[in-house]
């Protein structure tokens, strides 16, 4: 196993999603009450998680995700406590044998103790795990990244996917001095002895990997944002003392860009908790209602901070839908990673869209499927030495939509988008909740919109690694177009002859257009469809050669 941080992972707990223990699939999980004592001094997390669960089938033990760097100290079911027999947890997931075996339908509440030295990521947040550094003025400063790795890293939990919890409590408990902003809603401050200070938040349905703790010493922008669905949300960013002025910057875009994606896709999900972001001494992540921001407020020429736009889109797309399965990951980053482009487009208009999405069709390299399939971890689609499609699943999945909204229209794609996040085509504050989707689900739904079905286009962007091949023949009088692609591929294709421009319609992946003798031809001028790029490939040859 590659080196991950310390102390040292099991391939368990290194592990999130993949396929489910029939007895963890038997638990629906109703609620999680955790309490984090944090000493940043030490390194140190003690941490009590009360978790309450419903069966859906006869169980005799609970199988909980848990890092054994994380000692258990105590354990009670129902209020009664268990002898330490009663319990281990060699390789990450904690056993607990029931005093009383349980009955479908019945509800089981454990309270676990548990203390340690948490796993140090190494290179966060692609490496997952505690972040403890301190500001430039000496004072603590910690956050959690756990995407690819998972909840267990943490807290007790189900660490999989469909593992959300209804509702999650959190008592995070921190030295004087120290904020801790998290998930959700604030529902008080209390002080301890010592001068220490537990922040206590609520959350709904939140992601398994979005539960987070970000320990500094914070101060904060708040406002609040009239929806254009009549709600108020209120929004926060806490930041480092001495950033006021740069911090504000970011704080104004929040609105813009809440308005965009309200316009676009739909009701900002958590809008009775909050949009918020704290500063984190890594680069980002979307944790559900407190995205990580660690850009250091950089300036790039499209006039908005990208990290931030990029990690809000997944409160959409993430945190509001949700990829059942790891190997739809796609639906989160390719999405997430358009919505750049598109926000380029809503600010400035079509010339920023193109220069935004030319940038992406560079670094995709088509190694591997966006999807397999099967059922996978986040490791296994996230990195390419274990066979997944690694980056592809952002600027793939990016130009794979670009060309699915061409194909089919706006208003086809973003009725398709909506329903997809939603559930729903017509999503309002308090009509909805968080869901599950999935690669297959986004296929019937644009089936179902246009009446069509685009089964061809999915198999050959979505289930196979090369991209679809665009051979063009000039010919007197004429220009022949045929396409090579892994089964059937009727995809249209634009061709300027002069200044005129005519849309091919390629039925059975073939066409002929009449062009006059010497009339000049480009073909796909304004980059439409998604398509094999010789110069694309020798670019990423003379990259890995070194020159």
């Amino acid at each position: 196993m590659p080196d991950k941080g310390q102390p040292p992972l099991t391939a368990q707990t290194q592990r999130s999603g993949g396929p489910i223990d029939p007895v963890q699939a038997a638990l629906d999980f109703e609620s999680a009450d955790l309490s984090f004592d944090v000493f940043p001094e030490r390194q140190l997390l003690v941490g009590t998680a009360i978790l309450v669960f419903k069966t859906r089938a006869p169980l005799d033990r609970l199988l909980i995700d848990l890092d054994r760097n994380l000692p258990v100290s105590a354990i009670s079911i129902d209020g009664a406590p268990l002898k330490p027999a009663a319990w281990s947890n060699p390789e990450g997931r904690l056993t607990i044998r029931l005093p009383v075996p349980l009955a479908p339908g019945q509800r089981v509440t454990a309270r676990i103790s548990y203390a340690g030295t948490p796993h140090v990521a190494a290179n966060p947040p692609w490496d997952d795990g505690m972040v403890w550094t301190k500001t430039r003025d000496g004072k603590p400063w910690v956050a959690t990244t756990a995407e690819g790795y998972g909840c267990d890293l943490f807290w007790p939990c189900l660490d999989f996917p469909t593992g959300e919890p209804g509702v999650v409590d959190l008592h995070i408990t921190v030295p004087k001095g120290l904020s801790a902003p998290s998930n959700g809603v604030l529902l008080g401050v209390d002080r301890t002895s010592g001068g220490r200070s537990t922040w206590h938040w609520r959350v709904k349905h939140p992601n398994t990997y979005g539960i987070a703790l970000a320990v500094g010493p914070y101060e904060v922008i708040s406002g609040s944002y009239k929806s254009r669905f009549g709600n108020s949300i209120p929004m926060f960013y806490w930041y480092l003392p001495g950033e006021h002025d740069k911090a504000a910057r970011l704080f104004a875009e929040f609105a813009p860009t809440l308005d965009f994606f309200e316009s676009m896709i739909g009701p900002y999900p958590f809008g009775d908790e909050k949009v918020g972001v704290v500063e984190t001494p890594h680069l980002g992540m979307e944790h559900q209602t407190i995205n990580a921001y660690g850009n250091g407020y950089a300036k790039a020429i499209e006039g908005f901070d990208w990290l931030f736009e990029h990690e809000f889109a997944h409160e959409w797309f993430a945190n509001q839908l949700t990829a059942a399965n790891w190997d739809d990951y796609w639906l989160h980053e390719g999405f997430a990673q358009y919505m750049q482009p598109l926000y380029g487009r809503w600010r400035e208009g079509a010339a920023r869209y193109a220069t935004m999405m030319d940038a992406q069709r560079g670094k995709i390299v088509n190694r591997a499927p966006l999807v397999s399939g099967a059922v996978r971890s986040e490791e296994d689609v996230y990195e390419n030495d274990r066979g997944g499609p690694g980056a592809d699943i952002y600027y793939k999945g990016s130009w794979t939509l670009h060309t699915l909204r061409w194909l089919i229209g706006d208003a086809a794609f973003f009725d398709a988008t909506r329903r997809l996040v939603y559930g729903r085509p017509d999503p309002k504050p308090g009509n909805f909740r968080p869901r599950y989707g999935s690669t297959a689900e986004f296929e019937a739904i644009v089936a179902a919109v246009t009446g069509k079905d685009y089964r061809w286009f999915f198999d050959v962007y979505i289930r196979n690694a090369a991209l679809p091949e665009l051979e063009a023949v000039r010919h007197p009088g004429g220009v022949s177009l045929r396409w090579t692609a892994p089964g059937p591929f009727p995809m249209p294709i634009e061709i300027q002859i002069g200044e005129q421009l005519i849309r091919v319609a390629m039925t059975d992946g073939a066409g002929e257009v009449a062009v006059p003798d010497g009339a000049h031809v480009v073909i796909d001028p304004m980059a439409r469809v998604l398509k094999r790029s010789i110069a694309v490939e020798e670019m990423h040859a003379a990259q890995r050669a070194g020159g």
